[in-house]
């Protein structure tokens, strides 16, 4: 059977690198971009010669309507999602007393709203069909053992995914499988150029959990697919 996966942020970074891998295992992509426009240009190149299997979805996570209308395409369109990467973020600068109201109110609804809706509005199906995987991208940066680095706007709502993954985890069973993922210090626009790691390498743990076999972990915290504290 051929499974379906939805990427969040499929346009660009790991998440292109993201729906490349996953389509070369033969999975069929739902490639979620804010806009319509930049999906479809990158589902052209992912493409080539037409072989490869990419449906493009306009989607803006922080946006629950958004969210809504996704939902209500894909039932349209027949489309199950069997694997779901929550890999849209942004890292907004300041800390704690200075991150303005709206900039914070903003990472939130992307880096948890967006996850936790998801989540909502797709694992129920997985549930009723026996088979599921859920990768919620994270970072050391959301890590207590890793000593919560980086800008608060960023590290406050990966902690807060961490804790999402490790409690969906909890509701779920069989072969179902929730799992977050570090990609590491990669070179995207996020990342900046001075990154030590490419793409390929920092989609790779994504990929791996989103492929993993029935008797695969579930509720952990992963980097170069080696357990990490959270």
């Amino acid at each position: 059977m051929k499974r379906t996966a939805l990427v969040t942020g499929g346009n660009r970074g790991i998440g292109r690198e993201v729906c490349r891998q996953l389509l070369r295992r033969g999975l069929r992509v739902v490639l979620a971009s804010r806009r319509l426009s930049d999906g479809e240009e990158v589902a052209r190149e992912l493409c080539g010669d037409g072989a490869a299997d990419v449906v493009v979805v306009p989607l803006d996570v922080s946006d629950a309507a958004s969210i809504g209308a996704c939902t209500e395409e894909l039932t349209r369109r027949d489309v199950q999602v069997d694997v779901l990467v929550n890999n849209a973020a942004i890292c907004p600068e300041g800390g704690v007393l200075d991150l303005d109201h709206e900039t914070a109110e903003r990472a939130l609804r992307t880096n948890l709203g967006g996850p936790f809706w998801l989540i909502r509005a797709f694992v129920p199906g997985m549930v009723r069909r026996g088979y599921g995987r859920v990768v919620n991208v994270s970072s050391e940066w959301g890590s207590f053992g890793g000593g919560l680095g980086g800008p608060c706007g960023y590290s406050l709502t990966k902690a807060a995914l961490n804790a999402l993954t490790v409690k969906l985890a909890q509701e779920v069973s069989g072969d179902i499988k929730v799992n977050a993922a570090c990609p590491g210090w990669v070179r995207t626009r996020m990342g900046g150029a001075g990154a030590l790691r490419g793409v390929e390498q920092g989609a790779e743990t994504i990929v791996w959990l989103a492929t993993l076999a029935s008797d695969g972990a579930s509720g952990g915290f992963f980097r170069d697919k080696q357990p990490i504290s959270w």
